[in-house]
């Protein structure tokens, strides 16, 4: 599996790129970057601990290498400047992300590649990249709240002193302010949340406020996220590279569950190597469904003032 990161020589793209490296799974990594200089010694670097990990082939090249491409990971994104609105920034990265299309779309993408998009505001660009690629909605997905998911999981499990990887809950909607972290289907080792000792709701309520503000914890204490959204996007990209149909909650064009439409937005989602296989409409605690369509809405407004 031929899989470019356009974005490859920033924080992320080469935190997904060392990720998938590891994994030893997809065949071919290829990494793009406008920062030519910086992105070939990305590449290099990875190409020096080659004989550890799998077989593959890893090098840096330019846009057109996405013609032949099976999945097309965008990582390429800007900061917010000093006193700039968080609706500023959004428009710049909107016209960004449609510079990246256009580059795409002059290579030409074959039909069946997927586009997965981790730039932010995801669900936004991933609408847009839905929109004007041409490309099977199925085929093109987001990130969405696939980090934050495992932000929740892996927090709540330090808090608990429980294992990470016997922690099951979720976080649906908007990757931002309106996300929804769905309690009512949090587990642990099986067992539902509420009967594992010392859970209570102070302790829920507190590891929800820092996982809502861990990105932020992040970029002030070190410049920004990198492995563990280098992970996620492993994840995904591995799901679909193995045919796992895993069920994540990647952002997607929404055709009525919970009662979403015409919008990128994420729910429990399969995966599969076709890409978005369906979505799962799982019985929600009246409060949670009423946040996860008041997200779809914010969303919707969103879509409204940036896409024209």
């Amino acid at each position: 599996m031929k899989t470019v990161i356009i974005g490859g020589g920033g924080l992320v793209g080469s935190c997904a790129a060392f990720a998938l490296q590891c994994g030893g799974i997809v065949r071919e990594i290829v990494l793009v970057d406008v920062n030519a200089e910086m992105v070939e010694g990305q590449a290099l670097d990875m190409l020096h601990g080659s004989c550890l990990t799998g077989d593959q082939k890893i090098y840096a090249a330019t846009t057109d290498t996405v013609k032949d491409a099976d999945m097309v990971v965008i990582t390429a994104g800007l900061r917010r400047k000093p006193d700039e609105s968080r609706l500023d920034l959004i428009n710049r990265n909107v016209e960004l992300f449609r510079k990246i299309l256009v580059d795409m779309k002059k290579a030409g993408v074959k039909p069946t590649a997927h586009v997965f998009v981790v730039s932010n505001p995801v669900d936004v660009l991933t609408y847009l990249a839905i929109k004007e690629l041409g490309l099977p909605a199925t085929q093109v997905y987001g990130l969405g709240t696939v980090l934050d998911t495992i932000r929740l999981r892996s927090l709540l499990a330090d808090k608990l002193n429980a294992p990470p990887t016997q922690v099951q809950t979720l976080i649906l909607g908007e990757h931002g302010d309106s996300m929804v972290p769905i309690w009512s289907a949090a587990q642990v080792a099986g067992l539902p949340l509420d009967k594992w000792p010392g859970v209570n709701q102070n302790l829920i309520q507190e590891v929800e406020k820092r996982t809502r503000g861990s990105g932020a914890e992040v970029i002030k204490k070190k410049g920004g996220a990198g492995f563990a959204v280098g992970l996620a996007i492993r994840d995904v990209v591995e799901c679909v590279a193995l045919d796992q149909r895993r069920i994540l909650p990647v952002s997607s064009l929404q055709n009525g569950a919970f009662g979403l439409r015409d919008v990128a937005i994420s729910v429990p989602t399969p995966m599969g190597r076709k890409g978005v296989l369906g979505h799962i409409e799982i019985e929600l605690w009246p409060k949670e469904k009423t946040a996860l369509q008041n997200s779809g809405k914010v969303l919707r407004e969103t879509i409204d003032k940036v896409i024209k």
